[in-house]
């Protein structure tokens, strides 16, 4: 096989990605420049693709830990560091989409940021956008965790953390680790509790997001508010 300097400029993916854009990128082409290089008799694309046959999905390879990715050929911890480092800066870089200081009116950009956050967790996490009376994002916290079949969330303590961030409105989001994003009764008798309870301050509760495996299902779209 011979070396990727030696292939066609519109087949190399770092050149393909600035002529054609990174969205006509393969995720083996996205993964080879993320590595590099390749090893002894593989270019950095044939080392690529090797790992993701491996692992079976790009979000399963990024979503590996440091025993496990230090195993792969071609891998180790330095790689894993800068993997982690890119996970992050694409986490802040979502997050800066809800910065205060702009009204929250991009349904798709709190998607893309809750699935961010909260779908590669193996068990149940309850989170909150605190907004203010202009529905711009207050802070974004996750408030409780739980096993992979539930989290506990008790509405008094969502209650003090509205108080506490003067929040006049809020959106509730919480993962589903077996991927499935559908509301289960207890999903929806818990909304309605908080509801009613931050019914009594004032605040408005615009949705609740239930996060799975790639996709977001929204209460208030479903008409379950």
């Amino acid at each position: 096989m011979p070396p990727i300097t030696d292939w066609p400029a519109d087949e190399r993916p770092r050149e393909k990605l600035q002529l054609r854009g990174a969205e006509a990128l393969s995720d083996a082409e996205l993964l080879a420049i993320f590595l590099r290089t390749g090893i002894r008799g593989k270019t950095a694309v044939d080392l690529a693709r090797d790992l993701l046959k491996e692992y079976g999905t790009l979000r399963a390879l990024l979503g590996t830990d440091h025993e496990r990715f230090c195993q792969s050929a071609g891998l180790g911890t330095a790689k894993f560091v800068q993997l982690q480092a890119v996970l992050e800066m694409s986490r802040r870089y979502l997050r800066e989409t809800l910065d205060r200081g702009e009204a929250l009116c991009s349904p798709d950009d709190t998607r893309r940021f809750l699935l961010a956050q909260l779908r590669d967790y193996n068990f149940e996490v309850f989170a909150c956008l605190f907004l203010d009376s202009r529905n711009r994002v207050i802070c974004f916290e996750k408030l409780f965790n739980g096993t992979i079949n539930g989290a506990s969330v008790h509405p008094r303590e969502v209650v003090k953390k509205c108080l506490l961030h003067n929040a006049a409105a809020v959106i509730f989001a919480h993962n589903h680790p077996s991927g499935v994003a559908e509301p289960s009764n207890a999903d929806k008798r818990l909304t309605r509790q908080l509801v009613e309870s931050l019914a009594l301050i004032d605040t408005r509760v615009l949705d609740h997001l239930i996060v799975g495996d790639g996709q977001v299902l929204s209460f208030a779209e479903q008409g379950i508010l």
